[in-house]
């Protein structure tokens, strides 16, 4: 046994392993200085270092390779950490918008198992306050795996950095930093983390909240000018008869016939899009457009004119089909296949360089939505092959992303189906879940329902305003055509407006009832804030695992609380307490256990005026899929 080890007052690590391509190695510890491991006999001469700096409450770590032939293939290496005592949770986070972070209690996970996530986790103890948050510090150069094991003999946490067969140059087999934090607090000890990445990758962060209107969860795919303008005259009037600060005006994905084909225009928009850009800003709107900037499918002029500019199958020498819709359902488009963009070819970097730039400058887009970005990070030189071998699959598509900012300038960027830390200092907003889509929940695994918008704006919100503005999806305001009850609508809108990040909806506004309206209305005066989940971490989620089945995730505690403190001290400060569940619940929270004054003044919102009372606790009964939202303020000393 080894003698590196993490040790916390509440945690211990021990017994680290070498990792090289997914194996890890039965190694010793070398002579020296720097603390090393043997890989032999897999590298007879192979060395890995890990340097350690710090103590107790805040250290970090980073492994090194050394003496590694030339000849050797590395795809990935690693440490993982044999033994762990005292841990109670691990949190899984994924690596991209759509792919769902959660508390998994470790108990849970069966012998063989693992659970594996991306860039961060944080272990919560037994039976103690506290977290240790173990994260990455910079995103800009590698995918950076987390895995949690369980084998016969216990747990195990695997750190890997995907090294996917870079060139080597000058280039030092070397990790980023692996930042270890002890903290008292779930969600602090996180966005103390997400500060960490913010400083080092030069976080965006300056943008003004955005709000407005996208036209996808209302008129989907079924666009044409006539139907866009009509909602742009109703938005107008709407904002400026109820003053309501709605800064954008979106066209998102059905103008163009093709992905990949994005300087084409389908017949429905006669004039083209440049004319609509310059409607929405002299309607005082900020105009946006939606782009899949690394699809291309399989039926588009694009692919029929540069089919050596997707990226292939190593394995098979055809292209990647990340996505397949061989059914009815294909976004109003032909493609039955949706390729990957190579941006490593020198043409389709440039015909991507052009496509921003005509946007930007010709078309006047001002507002971008990029989607579908995972397409262009998601393989390895394991499983792909690029035009230009020897680069990371980060390396790749930060490479692209930072041309796009070059091209676009200074305009909004909301990246979604976006990786989340490497796209950090680059896009303004990311989206942080799965489409909110018109369903509260659903058996159906590939219907878009309210169930990734509940789970991962809870875990991934440490990062709003820290990293980038949070999208938790348009708020659905209309009254009909969805499967959604009226309490469940009012829920989600005021869930998602207490993001303190994007606020955007894609109804009709001149076809709202006059509550929806109210409702909206509501939302959009909130004062700039931070919201606050005073229980995270407190309520995991268990995997329950079913023979040949994937593990399905249920929550212990159906309620969620949700605190947004404005910047301003003067502005009251809002508490929204949510009942997931499909039962009424009661509960009780006095103040202080969520991080407020011991007793404030205010009343529980219903749309109506209410007088103030003194409060010391905050006490409801909520029926199923019911919130409550209340008003608080400075009691008088």
């Amino acid at each position: 046994m080894n003698e590196l080890r993490v040790e916390t007052r509440h945690i211990t690590l021990a017994d680290v392993r070498p990792v090289i391509n997914g194996v890890v190695l039965e190694a010793l510890p070398t002579a020296g200085k720097t603390f090393g491991l043997s890989l032999a006999p897999l590298i007879d001469s192979g060395v890995m270092t890990i340097e350690q700096e710090g103590t107790g409450g805040t250290m970090r770590l980073r492994y090194e390779l050394r003496n590694i032939p030339d000849d050797f293939t590395l795809d990935s290496f690693g440490i993982q950490f044999g033994r762990m005592t005292n841990i109670r949770t691990f949190l899984r986070s994924g690596y991209f918008s759509w792919d769902g972070s959660y508390y998994v209690p470790v108990e849970e996970l069966p012998v063989g198992g693992a659970i594996q996530g991306y860039a961060v986790t944080q272990l919560l103890p037994f039976n103690e306050t506290g977290s240790v948050v173990i994260g990455f510090d910079k995103h800009d150069t590698f995918q950076q795996m987390i895995t949690l094991t369980r084998g016969e003999q216990g747990f195990a946490l695997r750190f890997e950095t995907l090294w996917d067969r870079r060139e080597r140059g000058d280039h030092r087999l070397l990790s980023e930093w692996l930042v270890i934090l002890e903290r008292d607090a779930v969600e602090n000890a996180l966005r103390e983390w997400a500060q960490l990445v913010a400083h080092a990758m030069n976080a965006r962060t300056n943008t003004p909240p955005i709000s407005g209107w996208c036209s996808w969860y209302n008129l989907y795919a079924n666009i044409n000018e006539e139907i866009i303008l009509q909602h742009l005259q109703a938005t107008r009037e709407i904002v400026q008869r109820e003053n309501l600060p709605m800064q954008v005006f979106q066209i998102d994905d059905g103008f163009t016939p093709e992905m990949g084909d994005w300087l084409d225009v389908k017949p429905q928009f006669p004039r083209g899009i440049k004319p609509l850009l310059d409607e929405f800003r002299a309607a005082g709107f900020t105009p946006g457009l939606w782009i899949a900037p690394f699809m291309v499918g399989n039926r588009s002029r694009l692919y029929a004119d540069h089919p050596d500019w997707v990226v292939k199958d190593r394995a098979t020498g055809q292209p990647i089909a990340h996505m397949k819709f061989y059914s009815e359902f294909r976004w109003h488009k032909r493609s039955e296949e949706y390729y990957i963009l190579d941006t490593t070819h020198p043409d389709a970097f440039a015909y991507l360089r052009e496509v921003f730039r005509v946007w930007r400058h010709e078309w006047g887009c001002e507002y971008f939505k990029t989607d579908f970005m995972h397409f262009g990070s998601e393989y390895g030189a394991d499983r792909a092959v690029w035009h230009r071998p020897g680069m990371t699959r980060i390396e790749i598509w930060r490479r692209t992303v930072e041309m796009i900012r070059e091209e676009i300038g200074d305009a909004l960027w909301l990246g979604c189906g976006c990786p989340l830390w490497a796209s950090v200092g680059v896009v303004d907003a990311m989206r942080i879940g799965r489409d909110v889509g018109v369903e509260w929940s659903a058996n159906s695994a590939t219907l878009q329902t309210a169930q990734s918008l509940l789970r991962d704006q809870t875990t991934r919100n440490f990062g709003n305003r820290i990293l980038w503005q949070a999208d938790p999806d348009c708020i659905l305001l209309r009254d009909r055509y969805h499967n959604l009850t009226d309490t469940e609508a009012r829920s989600l809108a005021l869930y998602a407006g207490m993001s303190a990040g994007l606020r955007v909806t894609s109804d009709h506004l001149g076809e709202l009832s006059a509550g929806r309206l109210m409702l909206w209305k509501e939302i959009l005066s909130w004062e700039d804030g931070v919201c606050h989940y005073p229980l995270l971490g407190q309520t995991p989620l268990t995997m329950h695992y079913e023979a040949g089945a994937k593990p399905v995730i249920r929550s212990l505690e159906p309620v969620l609380v949700q605190v947004l403190q404005p910047y301003d001290p003067d502005a009251p400060t809002r508490v929204f307490i949510l009942n997931t569940g499909d039962r009424a619940v009661q509960r009780t929270y006095p103040l202080k256990m969520l991080g407020l004054a011991q007793v404030m003044i205010g009343h529980e919102w219903n749309g109506e005026y209410s007088e103030d009372r003194r409060i010391a606790r905050i006490e409801v009964t909520l029926g199923a899929h019911e919130g409550s939202l209340w008003i608080l303020k400075p009691a008088a000393i």
